[in-house]
C-alpha cells in the first residue's frame, strides 16, 4: 500500500538577479536605437514593463518623447535623446551620457530602420544605391554594438541584440538590399560573440517574419497588394501560409522573445540567431 508523501523538495536554479515577483529585467539598463517606430517602441514599452530602465535613442526626438509619455505613464523607467546610429561619435557621447546617470549598461538593441530598396531587383540597383540599401544597417549594428561591448566587455557582463529577418536565410526575388544586409548582421553577430564572450558579453540576433501590425510593414503590404490587384490582408494570409504555425508573428511577441533573450534566463544564449517568425523559416 502507497503512503502519501509528507513533503516533496524541488530544487530549481534562479539566475543572478531573478526574483519571484520581479519583471525580467528588473534592475537593468537598456539602450534602444530607433525606438520610435513600431518595433521599437513596443520593445522600450514591453523591457520597461520588465523592469528595465529605459534609454531611447533616434534622430527624431520628438518621436520618441512620446514613447517615453507612455511609458512614464504606465509607471515605467524611460529617457530619450536624440542620437544617431550611423554616427559613431553621437553614439559614444550619448553612452557617455547613459553611464553618466547609471554607471553602467546591461542591454544594446539597434532597431532603426533605412531604406532598403525592397521590392527591387538586384540587377536595377547601382552599386551605390545596393552598396547603401545592403549595409546602411550593417555599419550602424558595427557601430553600436561595438560600442556597447567596449563598455560591457569593462563590466564584464551585458547583452546585445540585433534583429534581421528570414529572408537572411532564405533569399526571396525583388529583395534589394534586404536579404544580403540580414545575412551581413547574423555572421556579424555571431562574430562578436566570439570575440566578447569570453569578458561576459552575449551576442544574439533575434530573427522575425513579417508582423502585419507594424505600420511599416502594412505599408509594404499594401503596396504589394495595390500592385498584385489584391488586397492587404490577402498578402498577409500568403505570407503567413510559409509559417510553421500559419499565421504571423505580431510586435508584442516579438517584444517579448527579446525581453527573453535579454533576461539572465537566457544566460546561456549567445553567438546564435533565434527564430521568432512562428516557425517562417523552417531548417
Amino acid at each position: 500500500m502507497y503512503k502519501p508523501l509528507k513533503s516533496i523538495k524541488i530544487l530549481f536554479y534562479i539566475p543572478r538577479g531573478m526574483l519571484v515577483g520581479k519583471g525580467l529585467l528588473e534592475g537593468k539598463n537598456a539602450v534602444i536605437y530607433g525606438a520610435g517606430g513600431g518595433v521599437g517602441s513596443t520593445v522600450a514599452r514591453t523591457f520597461a514593463r520588465e523592469g528595465a530602465q529605459v534609454f531611447l535613442a533616434g534622430r527624431t526626438k520628438s518621436s520618441l518623447d512620446a514613447v517615453v509619455k507612455e511609458i512614464s505613464a504606465a509607471g515605467g523607467s524611460a529617457s530619450a535623446a536624440g542620437a544617431d546610429a550611423l554616427n559613431p561619435n553621437s553614439v559614444e557621447e550619448h553612452l557617455r551620457e547613459v553611464l553618466s546617470k547609471s554607471h553602467k549598461i546591461d542591454i544594446s538593441l539597434n532597431l532603426i530602420g533605412v531604406d532598403v530598396a525592397m521590392g527591387t531587383p538586384l540587377l536595377e540597383l547601382s552599386e551605390e544605391r545596393f552598396t547603401a540599401a545592403a549595409f546602411s544597417r550593417v555599419r550602424s549594428y558595427f557601430i553600436t554594438m561595438t560600442a556597447a561591448a567596449r563598455i560591457m566587455e569593462r563590466q564584464r557582463n551585458g547583452v546585445i541584440l540585433g534583429l534581421t529577418a528570414p529572408n537572411a536565410r532564405l533569399p526571396r526575388a525583388n529583395m534589394g538590399g534586404f536579404a544580403v544586409g540580414g545575412a551581413a548582421i547574423e555572421s556579424l553577430c555571431r562574430q562578436l560573440a566570439l570575440e566578447v564572450g569570453p569578458k561576459g558579453v552575449r551576442v544574439v540576433c533575434l530573427r522575425t517574419g513579417a508582423t502585419p501590425d507594424n505600420p511599416v510593414l502594412h505599408g509594404v503590404f499594401t503596396i504589394l497588394a495595390k500592385r498584385d490587384g489584391t488586397t492587404a490582408a490577402e498578402v498577409e494570409r500568403l505570407e503567413a501560409q510559409v509559417t510553421a504555425t500559419k499565421r504571423l508573428p505580431r510586435l508584442p511577441e516579438v517584444a517579448n522573445a527579446a525581453v527573453l533573450l535579454a533576461s539572465d534566463y537566457a544566460s546561456a544564449i549567445t553567438a546564435t540567431t533565434a527564430n521568432a517568425s512562428n516557425g517562417e523559416l523552417v531548417d
